[in-house]
């Protein structure tokens, strides 16, 4: 039983090809068309009530085989039609008598006028939706998958959640794509309805006359009921799935089911509803007018407005309560001066804190929970996620007002000095502008600042339009967490203090003690230590894996001391965990160096007592330089950052020879990479 049920859809598209060829009963006919219609009703019903698109993702197949079905119950029909004189089961008859009504050139009128309907206004529609939807969602995907990114890094989302937000991404282009082609069926089956339609009617009539013996008017009045009645059997399953088809297509930003976001939105406006009612009640005293109609529409509009300006008016009230409250709070506070009259307040403004979060005025709402501020809620979640991500917990985060910044402004600090700062405009969303836009948006021109992309500050109303033209909106706190979690993931080495160091080694100690025993402070010192696990964080290594780098570095100090050629051996033994960060479905984008810039590099360096440095002439460190500009061009288009490989022997010295220029790449060793992975160059730098 279960296997049959695995397969019934299988089994259903069978049958839909065998009734193109067999011929069937009257009575057989009767249920399938049942079938059909209430198949239909359910599928639209359904579109009316999902959140989003993908949750009914099969659309597109169902559409293919409700088609296949109404075409083969079509020719069935007309099979019986013109054997059985017009006599194709209970169903067709009643249809056929119900819209005729003893009057077959008036029933024919309706039955065009639904037919056209079906097709110029609904089918036509549709298509061209999902023909825009299905551009615009694929123009949207880079900047769709640049925001998960930004949430991954900020701390938003796990990995997990990253993934199947990017398979989601996935699907919905396809899903598009899909219905992008799926239309072009509705739009065929309408056509061939109507050819269906006039074949039955000529057909029947030549065969009335010629082969029936029958008089004119007896084959009018047979195949008209024959023919409408067929025609409307199938006219109204396929209306309603070409208005499911438009349901689904045009679902683009919802919060909840197609009925509930048309009671919540149209609730929203009692002054439309009461000015709506006011209209016709005057109109209903006008001579000659439908007075009780008039008059009952009327009322029902003023008492729903009246009713739900009430309630809208006591929503107001009581958060106007709350607000007096926390101004009498606020009231009762000491202020500022009497705080710092007693010498105690003033000494903890010595001390510095490791990450500052400034902010003016305006921005408090963002920040103060008892006001429903989310950003205390979301550094937590950002803390969380990079200790998960980097083995690393970030200190706690100072959050405080400042009188010296603008309303709108923000200012990032680590150990008490300002390394970035930003401006918001909390009533606005921000749209990152895409490389192609389909169409302009008014705003305010801006930069993002976290990842310096050219963006605009848009009006709420402008965001779903935004969307459309492939920008990709962020809400104000988005933006701050984002830039907050961006400048504190790039100077997290800067944090990794001495206690720090060895709260992480006490854990490890919980587990392995004899580890720590050798390791500590016999073979390497507390402080060197810091500062291997301080170039890891560096450049963007996890430290989690503490035991395999305690381990390389125990079988590293045998052979050298220099903490550069350890780190390097410690990458080496991380390289799966450094090959995840840059690869992407098994491949990995790069750009390499040229054999004999490596050679120079190689020839030029040179050793002092601080370590090994490299010595090239300005010109040829101009020269890489620029090469570098030129070839991490190439990473905007994919969204992927920038990632230069080079040999063993010189990464480490080529990456500080290009940090202060470029902070945002990646230097990277092919022993740094995976077996698994294939490596795919798309520049070289060459001297």
């Amino acid at each position: 039983m279960k296997k049959i049920l695995q397969n019934v859809v299988s089994l259903f598209v069978i049958v839909i090809v065998l009734l193109l060829i067999i011929p069937l009963n009257p009575f057989v006919l009767d249920i399938l068309f049942i079938i059909n219609i209430s198949v239909s009703l359910i599928i639209l019903l359904i579109t009316m009530n999902i959140r989003e698109s993908l949750e009914f993702s099969i659309f597109p197949s169902l559409l293919l085989i409700t088609t296949l079905f109404r075409l083969g119950l079509n020719v069935s029909s007309t099979r019986l039609i013109l054997t059985k004189e017009g006599a194709a089961g209970q169903v067709i008859a009643a249809f056929g008598s119900l819209v005729l009504q003893g009057n077959v050139v008036v029933g024919t009128i309706i039955f065009i006028i639904i037919v056209l309907v079906q097709f110029i206004v609904i089918s036509k529609g549709a298509e061209r939706v999902a023909e825009v939807a299905a551009r615009f969602t694929l123009d949207a995907m880079p900047g769709k998958q640049m925001a998960i990114d930004a949430d991954l890094n900020s701390g938003l989302v796990t990995e997990a959640e990253a993934k199947v937000r990017r398979y989601k991404i996935q699907k919905e282009a396809d899903f598009y794509g899909a219905m992008d082609g799926a239309t072009k069926i509705v739009k065929g089956d309408a056509i061939m309805s109507i050819i269906i339609t006039v074949i039955n009617f000529v057909a029947g009539i030549i065969i009335g006359l010629v082969q029936s013996g029958m008089t004119f008017s007896e084959v009018l009045q047979v195949y008209s009921i024959a023919t409408i009645g067929d025609g409307l059997v199938s006219q109204i399953p396929a209306l309603l799935i070409s208005t499911a088809t438009g349901m689904i297509v045009t679902r683009a930003v919802s919060d909840g089911s197609l009925n509930t976001d048309v009671a919540t939105q149209f609730l929203a406006q009692p002054q439309a509803l009461m000015i709506g009612g006011g209209i016709l009640g005057i109109l209903g005293v006008v001579p000659g007018t439908p007075t009780i109609p008039l008059i009952l529409t009327s009322t029902m509009l003023l008492s729903l407005g009246i009713y739900v300006q009430r309630n809208m008016k006591m929503e107001i009230s009581q958060e106007a309560a709350v607000a007096q409250q926390e101004a009498q709070y606020v009231q009762e506070t000491p202020n500022e001066e009497d705080y710092y009259k007693d010498v105690n307040n003033i000494y903890p403004l010595l001390s510095v804190e490791p990450v500052e979060m400034e902010f003016g005025y305006s921005l408090i709402p963002l920040v103060d929970d008892a006001g429903g501020g989310k950003l205390i809620n979301r550094i937590v979640i950002f803390r969380r996620q990079y200790a998960q991500d980097m083995g690393f917990v970030i200190p706690s985060i100072r959050l405080r007002d400042s009188a010296s910044l603008n309303p709108n402004q923000y200012a990032i600090k680590i150990k008490g000095e300002a390394i970035a700062s930003g401006e918001i405009l909390v009533d606005y969303y921000l749209a990152i502008e895409p490389s192609d836009p389909a169409g302009e948006i008014d705003g305010i021109d801006t930069i993002e600042p976290a990842y310096g992309i050219p963006s605009k500050w848009i009006m709420p109303e402008n965001k779903e339009l935004a969307e459309i033209y492939g920008y990709t909106v962020i809400d104000p706190l988005s933006v701050m967490v984002t830039h907050l979690s961006e400048m504190v993931s790039q100077h997290s080495y800067e944090l990794l203090s001495r206690a720090e160091v060895l709260q992480l080694i006490e854990n490890v100690k919980g587990s392995i003690p004899e580890l720590i025993e050798e390791a500590f402070p016999n073979i390497i010192s507390y402080s060197s230590f810091q500062k291997i696990l301080s170039n890891l964080l560096k450049e963007g290594v996890p430290i989690k894996d503490l035991v395999t780098i305690i381990e390389t570095i125990l079988d590293s100090a045998t052979v050298t001391k220099d903490l550069d050629i350890i780190t390097e051996n410690i990458r080496v033994a991380l390289k799966r965990t450094i090959t995840r960060k840059f690869c992407e479905g098994g491949q990995m984008k790069v750009i390499t160096l040229d054999a004999e810039l490596e050679k120079v590099i190689v020839s030029s360096m040179a050793k002092s007592e601080h370590g090994v440095y490299l010595s090239l002439s300005p010109d040829v460190l101009q020269k890489v330089l620029l090469q570098v500009a030129e070839n991490i061009k190439k990473f905007n288009d994919i969204s992927i950052k920038p990632v230069i490989l080079t040999s063993h022997v010189v990464r480490v010295y080529f990456y500080r020879l290009i940090e202060q220029f470029y902070p945002n790449v990646s230097v990277i060793s092919f022993n740094e990479i995976a077996n698994n992975v294939q490596i795919q160059s798309i520049g070289n730098i060459v001297l």
